[in-house]
């Protein structure tokens, strides 16, 4: 009878311990972003990694159909508070709703008065004159006053730009090489010709585990465009596990934290560098596999 309950008693511990182990696992995940987490004990190797991803390549294009943007899925799954925008791809300090769109708006330039019509002598003033011609001798009473920027909020067709943030992982025990995306950003393009700064802007970050339970709740949205069989579109949280889009590395994990641009001085030689990070990371995988 004491060798039962002893067993008994044994047999609760053990699941007991496992289920706070699970737990422990599952609230880990939930504040990294990753949607299926491997546990430190499986993983030979890690390397996190930056990838940037533009929504206008042939390649991508079918996570940006028209009307079905991926940008326009998660902007408006914020705009409906059923997905957290957070400021940065460390995902610990949220953005509001507010917060989030304000990110996405542009002021935009006064294309003031020209040259005529300052020779002619309009002014850009709120004055009662309404910027008419002064007259010769006459002293204008009106107070020159700039007009104020007028702000308004991009289309989610302009945000083509997102960064993804990942760890790729060698996983020892199913022996193969994993990308356990972490969070995915939307960025307002520098290339945008109406971003006069110039600037690459972010909008908010998203946990990833986040984006795929959205993904999964709006099928006929988050749509991954087959062109070529309507009957084969997929789900866009699909289109990630199937890594069925084209991006390049920006960074690779570095105790400065520096792009590859920065670190090679340069655009054109941080593209360099991308290509020699993702080739030797495919190395770094075919040698575990000779040796």
């Amino acid at each position: 009878m004491n060798k039962f309950l002893s067993f008994a008693a044994l047999t609760a511990g053990l699941t007991l311990s496992v289920a706070a182990s699970a737990q422990e696992q599952a609230t880990t995940a939930s504040s990294n972003g990753s949607y299926r987490p491997i546990p430190n004990s499986d993983i030979m190797f890690r390397k996190t990694i930056w990838r940037a991803v533009d929504l206008r390549e042939k390649q991508n294009k079918p996570m940006f159909a028209e009307g079905k943007e991926i940008s326009r899925v998660i902007i408006e799954a914020v705009r409906r508070g059923e997905l957290q925008a957070y400021r940065n791809d460390s995902l610990t300090s949220t953005l509001s709703s507010k917060e989030m769109l304000g990110n996405m708006s542009i002021a935009e330039a006064s294309a003031g008065l020209s040259d005529e019509e300052r020779a002619a002598g309009f002014t850009e003033d709120t004055g009662d004159d309404w910027g008419a011609p002064k007259k010769k001798g006459a002293k204008s009473t009106a107070k020159a006053a700039p007009a104020a920027p007028m702000s308004y909020e991009v289309r989610p067709k302009d945000v083509y730009q997102m960064e993804i943030k990942e760890d790729m992982i060698f996983d020892k025990k199913r022996s193969r090489m994993y990308h356990d995306i972490k969070s995915i950003g939307l960025l307002l393009p520098s290339t945008l010709s109406s971003n006069t700064s110039g600037i690459e802007k972010p909008i908010g970050y998203f946990k990833y585990s986040d984006l795929v339970r959205v993904f999964r709740a709006n099928p006929d949205k988050a749509i991954w465009f087959n062109p070529q069989n309507d009957a084969q579109h997929k789900n866009l949280a699909d289109a990630f596990e199937l890594w069925l889009f084209n991006s390049y590395i920006v960074k690779v994990s570095n105790p400065n934290d520096s792009r590859l641009d920065e670190i090679y001085g340069g655009q054109q030689q941080g593209i360099l560098a991308s290509q020699q990070a993702a080739a030797d990371l495919i190395e770094y995988e075919y040698n575990l596999w000779s040796f």
